[in-house]
């Protein structure tokens, strides 16, 4: 039995643990407020620890804990900034970091994934992780025609962890969502639990980088590193040098920003066209720029099939949206399934300008202007329970087909707003989305 997986119950009481301790920092916080201390200042000191014992745990636990925690960081730029530092930080930290798996452990999956003759396929290996995400690690090798490789090590009994954490945390949507602003935890748990099976299966993720790094090879604004060998437990592809999209968004120049916004867009909404694939894992610990300019993109496990291109109805409603025609939007929404015909009459046509608003605005201009205070305001207003945008959310439904696109184009905006970035999203959009334009 593996560490992943040895002792699901301690796992379990960890998860648990944290709307317990939630609930205690806020009674002992409504103490504080009773004896005088300044009610923002309690506020701040409690969602500091909050931060902290959130994504300590969700980052130790590997697994599908740490898959929710990577998801909810793109939708970061959405916290306010009076408390937003610590769950910046973070955040920040589990897009690419985890506890290292032993060597021993690295070893034994690649006896088992490439026999046990497998060094004769190295020059050399290195020991120590490169980098550690929710179900695997990666090392740096050279491989033996001399090429620098990077090789994925999924850990042992991370089908288990993964089962068990989603199904434990998708019970805690509620308490996540309040420390999310942005997301629809529910329908992102629902989302996760139905890709498990596509997540673990690194022969599928490779076959699928495959297809991504033959559509863009010699691209010269996107780069994909090309598969040199995969097993169901171990993928090992080119080792690309580049600098991190995290690292862009804290001290990357306003240039850098704004290329990196448009490529990222650039790359999720054109996939589907060049590929008939879409990158359905668009957090920053995924995406990296080369010195000489071009956009890198990592992970395959989550990818959706769109061989046609993105849905037919993705254009129409945008263009419908940015034109503010919203009695037609509601018409094409109710036939699309996207309003159950049984609650047609519980959404106006305001209903559905106010709900769509924030992920229209990038459309007005041939130049949009992400940022943090933006991001905030329409998270705010789409998770305020009391308000009428909250109210509306409740009564719309996103089917199967379009839920990981929109989830991927609420991450780019997400993430562009991450880097306060200027980018010419309109003409993105207007290229690779057939109806837009129109």
């Amino acid at each position: 039995m593996s560490d992943i997986t040895r002792g699901q119950g301690r796992r379990n009481a960890k998860l648990a643990s944290l709307p317990i301790g939630m609930a205690g920092r806020a009674a002992a916080g409504l103490g504080k407020r009773m004896v005088g201390r300044d009610k923002d200042e309690v506020q701040q000191e409690m969602l500091e620890r909050a931060a902290e014992q959130l994504f300590s745990v969700l980052g130790e636990l590997k697994g599908g804990a740490m898959k929710v925690g990577q998801a909810m960081s793109i939708m970061e730029a959405a916290i306010p900034d009076e408390f937003g530092e610590p769950f910046r930080e973070a955040l920040t930290k589990l897009q690419a970091e985890a506890p290292p798996m032993p060597a021993a452990k690295v070893h034994k999956v690649l006896d088992q994934q490439l026999g046990t003759k497998w060094r004769e396929r190295f020059r050399e290996f290195s020991d120590e992780p490169a980098a550690s995400a929710s179900i695997g690690q990666v090392h740096k090798a050279v491989w033996s025609d001399g090429r620098e490789v990077a090789v994925k090590v999924q850990y042992p009994g991370a089908d288990h962890a993964l089962k068990a954490d989603l199904k434990t945390l998708s019970r805690m949507s509620g308490l996540l969502q309040k420390l999310s602003p942005g997301t629809d935890v529910k329908a992102m748990m629902d989302e996760l639990i139905d890709r498990t099976e596509a997540e673990l299966d690194y022969l599928g993720e490779a076959d699928n980088q495959r297809a991504f790094a033959k559509a863009f090879d010699g691209d010269p604004d996107f780069v994909v590193p090309k598969v040199v060998a995969s097993a169901p437990k171990v993928v090992v592809s080119e080792w690309l040098v580049g600098t991190p999209l995290s690292r862009i968004i804290t001290a990357g120049d306003q240039a850098t920003r704004d290329d990196a916004a448009a490529k990222m867009a650039t790359f999720e909404v054109s996939s589907p066209f060049r590929v008939g694939l879409l990158h359905g894992d668009p957090h920053p610990g995924n995406f990296f720029l080369t010195d000489d300019g071009r956009f890198g993109v990592l992970d395959f496990g989550a990818v959706g099939h769109y061989p046609n291109g993105l849905p037919t109805e993705t254009g129409p409603i945008l263009r419908l949206a940015r034109d503010k025609r919203y009695e037609e939007l509601k018409e094409l929404m109710v036939q699309a399934d996207f309003i159950r015909r049984s609650h047609a009459d519980r959404v106006s046509a305001d209903d559905i300008e106010a709900y769509l608003k924030p992920y229209v605005d990038p459309l007005y201009a041939e130049s949009f202007h992400f940022t943090r205070k933006w991001m905030q305001r329409a998270a705010g207003k789409a998770t305020d329970v009391r308000g009428d945008v909250y109210k509306t959310s409740r009564n719309l439904n996103v089917p199967k087909n379009y839920v990981m696109v929109f989830r991927v184009l609420a991450g780019c905006v997400g993430i562009a707003s991450q880097l306060e970035a200027n980018a010419p999203y309109r003409s993105i959009m207007e290229r690779w989305v057939p109806g837009l334009a129109d």
